[in-house]
């Protein structure tokens, strides 16, 4: 039996999914061609499951049965398969019914659905994931409800409806349990969804940085090289686990090599392998892939080169690298990559070419490119700061930012988040992530290829419109502390990992150098904090004299933040101590233990030692990575695992039961300075005032976090969601335009208005008589401007006539119009009647497919056309949000009385970006929103322009079913 030509194979309905235990697995559609993997896959089936799915003994299936299940319409009969290994380990389908539980078609919008999971994939979230899946597919084809019958004691299937999050009904009927969903998402369904796409995630990259076992493929038989390198580093850093030299070039009688049991291929290892680092030609990669694969390693590491920054070749390379992997349930760090550490004592992890391993510390480390890998892990190395673990991603074609941020929201080791970015794949998905971590610990991030418009060579991710100014307040609105540079990354890392977060912009300056007190005292103003005058204790002053006023600075209440400025001590003879900086740093650090709470920052003018003082702390409690002996020998083996079958699950982060507890704002924050004994230390006061800047702003982010803004109750008496939905579907129609449609002057009063926006009228003026007649319908005083594109807006270029008050000024100013600046076909005047005085501003909303809608904010004309002076914010924004923006543009003073000028009605301009706001995300087709001029008077303001632009909604992958990215 043929499928139906108009029922072509779905094949946007597969997806590379995360289960609960880290492992992948594929979804897709069932075919014609399955039958005989759905027969050895029910052959697998435990006789308990068979009767469970068909309630009565089913040893068996007959060839109808065979026929039936893998022969669907995709519209009224849908089935899809969990595959691993290319073999099903589950399946799902429904069928739609009618009221009486027939067979039907459309317009039928209730269906039966049955799951079926072999049962050596239970417990992994199999059934979940399909469940989210099957959903979206029914949805799609017109199905608002599921109906299942189950037994009663098949109580695993009943907790996978029940907590799905879906409005559901249960009944007992006959013996058994009927199930009825509503597949409409609610925000519990979302919830759940999110909740475990979080904890798979997270334990998908728990399973490549915590490995008991790893394979370097691709070692070389003799010292140098990438596979040689990464076996040195691993032996030296101690790692705990087992490892493994492969070459297949090795001599057949080759069994160790550096201590470690040698093999020519992953197959030929006799105990099971977690995470293997491919460092072999990128030609050779898929056979390792493979070995790999069917050994049933769980990860892989593939340092290997020449993929897609190498060309359309190596894309397709890189693809064909993804599939491969995620076949066998596989995750990737890299291609391209520079490799992983983990710090943690119980694992010893240094899978990296990284030639300075670093210190066991709080600081989790991510970057998309292995040459600034090496530069930070070096700048952190040199400063006495520590990881807790390390991750590049090179072309990050599997594992990306968004799943270590997974990790690292409830990793216990990890306080800090430092991110080099040089492309973000799904920035709403990431924005997400990034907030609600930050509300836990701070998220820093330096982004290249800022300017280029593009992705960098071998990311093959979608690119966003967005500029990046936007990008980057829609960050800082998700508490992201944006850095310009890799140094301004490790020096703002430096100090929230070791200080506690300040509870406001003042700051002390005490130190022995009056103008590097001065340089210090200039910087905290050009940061927005509030210093005090700086203390000089002149060039004599002792370790002593750094204790007395240090101590007084940290005890005063009126402090929330000291930056100590120091040079070297000269003595009388004209020569510096050496030992005076380690002195000086063991007096800074006793005094911070003493007197904890407020953070500290010292700035230094080549003070030997000093530096190594203020961290020596951290380096002898905590200790290098690489301090523990290597083992020389793999330790005896676990219980051998069958290739293939699924990986006995792990022990989850300590922290993965339940999310870790938020912070009280007054408390929130790194460990203080007596949990970690160290103070970070800056060779120039501006690096040092602009990373507690930094800290200042995070600190406020999280306190405001802490209670966050909501969308007023009282949008909705204006607002009319439905007729507006309906006026949408009627602009549109029914084969909308896919690039979109602006609406005319009438159709977007219309719109608006559903939503509380009244936009001032206009009235064509073609001619002098017209315009006299549109004013004496409006009523003097009126204005006289153009709507040519080209002079719209622009009452510089003569192109706006105001406050003409009568009908001998409206007709001297249309002569005037015409005859300077073209014909009435040209300019095509409109007259309108005058708005009160007040402040001229412009409010825009913007869908981006790949980060949402935006809301931005600012003062018409030069502000914001030739300054670029604007805010925006995502969409939803809420009352705390708009109150925000309004005040972050560098022009808000002209809103708030500047110079004796009458403040403004700013809580009604508060109120018209909360209703732009509530119209774009109530209807994804409204893809842009411009207000211009909207002026605000003293009382009130007025929309005088308007433009809308409507288009078909684009798909919203941060609402659909969960599934990992496919470049």
């Amino acid at each position: 039996m043929e499928t139906p030509p108009d029922h072509a194979y779905p094949d946007h309905w597969e997806a590379d999914v995360v289960l609960r235990d880290g492992g992948t697995a594929r979804i897709r559609p069932i075919t014609t061609a399955d039958a005989e993997r759905l027969v050895s896959f029910y052959e697998q089936v435990s006789d308990e499951s068979k009767y469970y799915r068909f309630f009565a003994p089913y040893p068996r299936l007959s060839d109808r049965d065979v026929h039936r299940f893998t022969h669907h319409d995709y519209v009224d009969r849908v089935g899809l398969a969990v595959t691993v290994g290319g073999e099903f380990i589950a399946t799902v389908r429904y069928d739609r019914i009618d009221a009486r539980g027939l067979p039907a078609t459309a317009p039928a919008d209730e269906a039966e659905v049955a799951f079926l999971v072999q049962d050596a994939h239970q417990g992994r979230g199999v059934a979940s994931a399909l469940l989210e899946h099957i959903a979206a597919v029914a949805r799609e084809r017109g199905i608002r409800r599921f109906a299942a019958e189950v037994l009663p004691a098949n109580s695993k299937m009943i907790k996978v409806f029940r907590d799905a999050g879906y409005t559901q009904k249960r009944s007992f009927e006959d013996g058994s349990v009927r199930l009825t969903l509503d597949l409409e998402p609610t925000a519990e369904s979302l919830a759940v969804q999110r909740g475990r796409e979080q904890r798979a995630e997270a334990h998908s990259v728990q399973r490549l940085l915590t490995p008991g076992s790893v394979a370097v493929v691709g070692t070389g038989r003799v010292p140098g090289g990438v596979g040689r390198t990464v076996l040195r580093n691993l032996l030296e850093a101690g790692f705990t686990g087992r490892v493994y030299a492969v070459n297949h070039a090795f001599a057949e009688d080759l069994r160790a090599l550096d201590g470690v049991p040698a093999f020519r291929s992953v197959a030929a290892i006799g105990d099971p392998v977690d995470l293997a680092v491919l460092a072999v030609p990128a030609r050779q990669v898929p056979e390792a892939v493979a070995d790999c694969g069917r050994h049933g390693v769980r990860g892989l590491v593939v340092l290997s080169a020449g993929y897609a920054e190498s060309g359309p070749e190596g894309l397709e390379r890189q693809r064909e690298l993804v599939r491969q992997a995620r076949s066998y349930g596989m995750r990737i760090i890299g291609p391209n990559a520079f490799g992983i550490i983990n710090t943690a004592e119980a694992v010893r992890l240094n899978a990296s070419l990284a030639p300075e391993p670093p210190d066991r510390g709080r600081i989790g480390l991510f970057t998309q490119s292995g040459a600034i890998g090496i530069a930070l892990l070096s700048g952190l190395y040199r400063r006495g700061a520590g990881l807790s673990s390390f991750i590049s991603a090179g072309n990050r074609a599997d594992v990306s930012g968004n799943d270590i941020l997974q990790y690292w929201y409830e990793d216990p080791d990890t306080d800090v988040a430092l991110l080099y970015l040089e492309s973000i794949g799904n920035p709403r998905k990431f924005t997400r992530l990034a907030r609600r971590t930050a509300a836990l610990k701070p998220v820093v991030v330096v982004k290249g290829a800022r300017h280029s418009g593009s992705a960098p060579p071998g990311h093959a991710v979608p690119v966003t419109r967005i500029p990046d100014a936007t990008v980057s307040a829609l960050l800082r609105q998700a508490g992201v502390i944006r850095v310009d540079t890799v140094t301004e990354l490790v020096d703002a890392g430096l100090l929230l990992a070791s200080q506690p977060l300040p509870a406001g912009p003042r700051v002390a300056i005490l130190g022995n150098s009056e103008s590097l007190g001065l340089l210090t005292y200039d910087a905290c103003l050009t940061e927005g904090l509030r210093p005090s005058p700086p203390r000089d204790l002149t060039t004599a002053a002792t370790p002593e004299d750094f204790r007395a006023a240090l101590t007084l600075a940290l005890s005063d209440p009126a402090v929330d933040a000291v930056v100590v400025t120091a040079i070297p001590h000269v003595g009388e003879t004209g020569t510096t101590d050496p030992a005076d900086g380690g002195a000086l740093g063991t007096v800074l650090r006793e005094t911070v233990t003493s007197v904890p709470g407020k953070p500290v920052a010292v700035v230094h003018v080549e003070i030997e030692g000093l530096a190594e003082a203020l961290a020596v702390v951290e380096r002898s409690a905590r200790g290098p990575a690489g301090s523990a002996p290597a083992p020389t020998a793999a330790p005896p083996s676990a219980p051998p695992r069958p290739a293939g079958a699924p990986p006995a699950p792990t022990a989850p982060p300590a922290s993965a039961a339940s999310p870790a507890p938020a912070a009280s704002p007054a408390s929130a924050g790194p460990p203080a300075p007596a949990a970690s004994g160290r103070i970070p230390a800056y060779p120039a006061a501006e690096r040092a005032v602009r990373a507690l800047a930094e800290a200042v702003r995070y600190a406020q982010w999280r306190r405001q976090s802490a209670e966050p803004g909501k969308v007023p109750e009282y949008l909705d008496d204006a607002i009319d969601e439905s007729a507006a939905a309906a006026l949408i579907a009627r602009l549109l129609g029914d084969a909308p335009d896919p690039h979109g449609v602006p609406l005319g002057a009438a159709d977007t009063r219309e719109l608006l208005g559903l939503y509380g926006i009244p936009v001032r009228p206009t009235l064509p003026a073609p001619g002098p008589d017209d315009a006299v007649a549109a004013a004496n319908r409006l009523g003097y005083p009126v204005a006289l401007k153009t709507t040519a594109p080209h002079l719209r807006h622009r009452s510089d270029l003569g192109g706006v006539r105001l406050d003409l008050a009568d009908e001998a000024q409206l007709r001297l100013a249309h002569r005037e119009l015409t005859e300077s600046l073209g014909g009435p076909a040209e300019l095509r005047p409109v007259v309108q009647a005058m708005a009160p005085r007040g402040v001229d501003t412009v409010v825009r909303a913007a869908i981006d497919a790949a980060a949402g809608a935006v809301l931005s904010f600012g003062l018409a004309g030069a502000p914001s056309e030739l300054l670029g002076d604007l805010a925006h914010r995502l969409v939803p924004a809420t009352d705390r949000d708009v109150a925000e923006q309004i005040r972050s543009i560098r022009s808000a003073p002209l809103l708030f009385g500047w110079r004796g000028s009458t403040p403004v009605d700013t809580p009604a301009l508060e109120e018209l970006l909360l209703r732009v706001s509530r119209l774009v995300d109530d209807h994804p087709e409204i893809v842009s929103v411009t207000l211009e001029p909207v002026v605000v008077a003293t009382r009130g303001l007025t929309v005088l322009g308007a433009n809308v632009r409507l288009a078909p909604p684009p798909a919203r992958g941060d609402l659909g079913p969960r599934s990992l990215p496919s470049y």
